[in-house]
């Protein structure tokens, strides 16, 4: 089978492009041909037909009037993807195209060229960008259900897109473009929920079309555990903004005998080292982005995995990471993290937001015997080995891919 898969970004930037590496080289050594198709960015690999990746556009700083016109058409309605995918298709001709995330950057205007040329598609959900125009439910620090049932102005009455009116209306403007007057995703024949919440929550804020569930997997020749630590140390990585958690996680350590290690990078990164500069918290370090490899050591070298998001996410791939790194975590008891994080068996849950039972959970690992920490980290490994091996994913999206490709073909 050829299989088309698509991702804005398609170097390791986030748990979207992760997830969509690993689904094409699980399908590539089944001996199906993966074809990628995306954005240019420097950082991505020598890709075969780069030359009709989309043109790169960083939302975050736009230069110029003409480049922030250029891509706000672009958003609503890309020509230039429709164009470059079509020149692609006509080329490979897949079989299916496998699409994850592709706003903004992409737009969904690649979805019209995929009904042209008669090519059945799949989208794997990877965030609420289907029922919510700033991609994540979160506002004023707490999920956020306002846009249910397609009320998308709530968007630009609460400043949700980068709190600017500019940015949100033109969001709002584009889900209601989409949704209520092009009906765009409608072309996309099944979807692929990653964990059971979020396929209850797309249905439940009101989207329509079919969805089937398949969490995201690990791949563990990458993956090799370590089931002993050096010191008292936990650590966080992931991005550094405002819906994980952040700040109630320094506030819940700030009093406790542990060494807190944060990696990664996002929007609220100096905030919180200006929180830990003024309140004087000397237990809590940042070291930024690591690579793939140094980051899986400093992960071996912790005895807990921290992950405190206080918005609805949508599956959790930190904490199947660090499952198969032998590591147990404590995580919010929110989105789909319930589903992975079981209590007293891979870890420790807690009430999103909630600084004291944080605290509690926290005290309540470092105090326990090595030998509890070492069998909870061996059954979160057993756990993911079980659940989120490469071969039942496989399995369960080759099922996907038949049955999208009869729905098509029986429309």
């Amino acid at each position: 089978m050829k299989i088309l898969l698509v991702n804005k970004f398609l170097y390791p930037i986030g748990g979207d492009v992760i997830s969509t590496l690993a689904t094409g080289k699980i399908l590539a050594s089944k001996g199906h041909e993966v074809i990628f198709w995306g954005m240019e960015h420097q950082e991505n690999p020598d890709y075969p037909y780069k030359e009709l990746f989309v043109s790169h556009v960083d939302f975050n700083n736009p230069s110029g009037f003409t480049q922030q016109l250029k891509a706000s058409i672009n958003l609503l309605y890309s020509f230039e993807a429709r164009s470059k995918i079509e020149k692609l298709l006509k080329i490979e001709k897949p079989d299916i195209v496998h699409l994850n995330n592709f706003a903004h950057q992409i737009s969904p205007s690649i979805l019209d060229v995929l009904k042209k040329y008669k090519i059945p598609s799949v989208m794997t959900i990877r965030d609420y960008k289907l029922v919510c125009p700033s991609y994540t439910m979160f506002l004023n620090g707490m999920p956020c259900e306002k846009c249910k049932n397609g009320k998308y102005y709530h968007c630009f009455l609460n400043k949700c897109t980068k709190d600017s009116y500019a940015k949100s209306f033109l969001n709002t403007v584009e889900m209601y473009l989409h949704h209520k007057i092009l009906h765009i995703y409608d072309q996309i024949d099944l979807f692929i929920a990653t964990s059971r919440f979020l396929k209850h929550k797309i249905t439940e804020m009101g989207f329509k079309q079919k969805m089937v569930y398949l969490p995201n997997f690990v791949i563990f020749d990458e993956l090799k555990p370590s089931f002993k630590w050096k010191g008292k140390s936990l650590i966080y990585f992931g991005r550094l903004s405002p819906e994980k958690g952040l700040f109630t996680l320094l506030d819940a350590i700030k009093a406790v005998d542990v060494k807190l290690k944060i990696f990664g990078d996002g929007p609220i990164r100096t905030d919180l080292k200006e929180k830990v500069r003024k309140e004087k918290i000397r237990n809590v370090f940042f070291f930024g982005h690591k690579s793939q490899d140094e980051l899986k050591n400093e992960i071996k070298k912790s005895m807990f995995v921290i992950f405190p998001s206080e918005w609805y996410e949508p599956f959790g791939l930190v904490t199947i990471e660090s499952f198969a790194l032998g590591k147990p975590v404590i995580g919010a008891r929110i989105g789909g993290i319930p589903e992975l994080v079981h209590d007293g068996r891979t870890g420790f849950t807690f009430e999103p937001g909630d600084v004291d039972d944080l605290r509690d959970k926290i005290e309540k690992v470092i105090s326990m015997p090595q030998s509890q920490v070492q069998a909870m980290g061996e059954a979160a490994r057993t756990f993911v080995e079980e659940n989120f091996n490469p071969e039942k994913h496989y399995q369960g999206l080759m099922e996907i891919y038949q049955m999208a490709m009869e729905k098509y073909f029986n429309d």
